[in-house]
This record gives structure tokens, C-alpha cells and sequence, in this order.
């Protein structure tokens, strides 16, 4: 046997080389059981019909958390004691959670956009002072494509802190095209002939039925509110429609759609020429 060998200690290196085994061993069990709990863990929340980004983040802090604990374990078959760096690993998630206190509260707004779903991917929505369609809602953000073809990317907070219209949840709209007419114009005529313009309209719904509102004295016109329901994708064609027959209606019936206007009295016209 070499002269080298005879000098090292057997008890060293079996006291070194046991927990370096252990850990290697736990390490890969510890893998192989975080990859799986993370799995089961976004598979179930799949069967609960959980938003698909949601599962996917739970499962993968499932996972991290496993493995940081598989970590520290190891650590503690060294002998090393890991209350000072539990401590050290508060102290920096700390600072990490001040850096960063602006993401974190998009992460927290995106896990309750999608545990609540106000909206989901297609739906038409107005969020944080912008419209568009949904495209995708991930936990830091959210995407939207305009009707122009824009796309806006927007954080989680800002959407989560305001209010949230979603134009596409109710299959059924109200089309309403507001119209001014003349003082002179006979009230029940002109609304009759609003109303024919409004059954003239394609696609729209029997129940409720048209309606025809009159709704103000304005300064220079007689308001009218003109009423129909469609089914939600007709709402653009509908209204568009609408308006066309109302214009139309009141031309054949000679009622006019006055201008604002303002009359102006004078008390002394003869002093305004002079």
C-alpha cells in the first residue's frame, strides 16, 4: 500500500463522504417528488376547470418550494445549522419584496383576475381606461388587441384596482340611437314612424320588442330614444342599420332633425344699425 494512503484518515473521509451520498440521494428523490407534486397539483386544478395559467404557477411554486426545502435538509446532514439562513433567506426575500412590490402586486392581481375570471380569453372588455379584446392573461399582465389592431399590455394591478366592464358576458345588448326632431313635428307620428324604422331592422329581438322613448325637451330639438335588443355579435350591424332607417323614416315623413340654434332678441334695433 502507498505511503499516501496510510496517512488519510478513513473516519474523515466516511464522515464526509455518508452525508455527501445522503444528500445526492435526497436531492433526487426530493426532484423527483417536487416534479411530481407540482404535476398532480395543476392536474387537479385542470379537473376544477382552474384557469390553465393559474395551474401552471401553482404548480411550479409547489415544485421550487419542494426542491428549497430538499436544500436546506441537505444542508442539515453536513451538520450546518440552517437558522441563520433561514434568516439570511428572509432577510434577502424581504428586500426582494420591496424591490419588487409593484410586480408582486400584479402577481397578486393576476392570481384573483384568474381565480374570479371576470373575464376570460375573447371576450370584449374595457379595463383601465382602454377596449379591446381579450388575447391572453398571464400574472404579471394582461393583453388585449383594440378593434384598430393594436395590441395594449396591461399589468395585473392596474386592471384588478379599476373597474372592469365586460362587454361580451350577457349573449343579449340593448341597441339605442339617440335622435333629435323638430318642435313642430306632431309627438305620436314622429314616434310611430320611429317605431316602424325600428321594426324595419334585421336581427333584432322580438322579446323584449322595439320601443321608443321620449326622453327630453332639449334647447333646440325634441329628444327621442329609440330601443332595440339583439343577440350580442349583430350589435355593431344592428345599430348601424338603425341608424340608417331612423334617417331615412324621417325624411319620407317630412320631420325635420333640427340644428342647434339660439334666437336672439333685440330689444332696440335701431340702435344696432346705427
Amino acid at each position: 500500500m502507498p505511503e499516501w494512503l496510510k496517512d488519510i484518515d478513513t473516519s474523515t473521509i466516511l464522515a464526509y463522504l455518508t452525508p455527501a451520498i445522503g444528500a445526492l440521494v435526497l436531492l433526487f428523490v426530493g426532484w423527483i417528488v417536487a416534479k411530481w407534486v407540482g404535476f398532480l397539483a395543476a392536474r387537479a386544478m385542470r379537473k376544477a376547470r382552474v384557469e390553465e395559467t393559474l395551474c401552471r404557477f401553482v404548480g411550479k411554486v409547489l415544485k421550487s418550494a419542494i426542491i428549497i426545502f430538499v436544500c436546506f435538509s441537505c444542508l442539515s446532514l453536513f451538520g450546518i445549522e440552517i437558522t441563520a439562513f433561514a434568516a439570511v433567506l428572509a432577510a434577502t426575500g424581504f428586500a426582494i419584496g420591496m424591490a419588487f412590490q409593484g410586480s408582486l402586486g400584479n402577481i397578486a392581481a393576476g392570481i384573483m383576475l384568474l381565480i374570479f375570471r371576470p373575464f376570460k380569453v375573447g371576450d370584449s372588455v374595457s379595463v383601465a381606461g382602454n377596449k379591446g379584446k381579450v388575447y391572453e392573461i398571464d400574472i404579471f399582465v394582461t393583453t388585449l388587441d383594440t378593434p384598430d389592431n393594436r395590441r395594449l399590455i396591461i399589468p395585473n394591478g392596474s386592471i384588478f384596482g379599476s373597474t372592469i366592464e365586460n362587454v361580451s358576458y350577457h349573449k343579449t345588448r340593448r341597441v339605442t340611437v339617440e335622435v333629435g326632431t323638430d318642435y313642430a313635428a306632431d309627438l305620436d307620428e314622429t314616434r310611430q314612424v320611429l317605431l316602424d324604422a325600428a321594426n324595419s331592422i334585421e336581427n333584432t329581438l322580438a322579446d323584449p320588442g322595439a320601443s321608443v322613448v321620449l326622453s327630453e325637451l332639449g334647447g333646440s330639438s325634441i329628444e327621442w330614444s329609440v330601443r332595440v335588443w339583439v343577440n350580442a355579435e349583430n350589435f355593431w350591424s344592428v345599430k348601424d342599420a338603425l341608424t340608417r332607417a331612423i334617417k331615412i323614416s324621417l325624411d319620407e315623413a317630412k320631420i325635420d332633425i333640427p340644428y342647434p340654434q339660439m334666437n336672439v332678441h333685440l330689444n332696440n334695433p335701431s340702435e344696432v344699425s346705427a
